[in-house]
């Protein structure tokens, strides 16, 4: 099974409640920071893929769903480690898993779906297939078989 991506990301003061407990919207921050890392790491964005059918659209990736479940707090300036692997490469959708953790400690686990989907100015986005060369290069991070 390949090695998923990691970052690291330090709890902010912005991130925490009163109590300096991180928030749980900031578990979701932290997530899509760590996706859009992979993306650059892999010489990708988040937004702005030039498209294959030309013109004058872009390739993004709009999420569709993301969920996390907590298992211990973060706190002001932790320092976190944030596992990347992709769970499940669809048709036009990428399914990323995460998990949160310090010192080894996991703290938090989520994941997020996200969708290929053509982007013009004024319009819907519209789903399209993932591109050959996208999906070879989430491939690198995919950990079930069949992906």
């Amino acid at each position: 099974m390949p090695a998923p991506f990691r970052t690291r990301r330090m709890v902010e003061f912005a991130d925490t409640d009163m109590a300096g407990i991180m928030h749980f919207s900031a578990f979701f921050r932290f997530m899509e920071g760590a996706e859009h890392a992979l993306l650059r790491s892999l010489g990708l964005s988040v937004y702005g893929i030039d498209d294959p059918a030309g013109g004058d659209a872009v390739i993004s990736f709009p999420r569709v769903g993301a969920s996390c479940d907590f298992s211990s707090p973060a706190r002001c300036e932790d320092q976190l480690d944030i596992d990347v692997s992709v769970k499940k490469l669809g048709r036009s959708s990428v399914t990323y898993g995460f998990r949160l953790s310090r010192d080894g400690d996991e703290l938090a686990a989520g994941q997020m779906t996200s969708v290929c989907c053509r982007m013009r100015t004024g319009q819907k986005p519209e789903p399209i297939p993932l591109p050959d060369d996208v999906a070879s290069l989430l491939r690198r991070y995919a950990v079930t078989d069949g992906v």
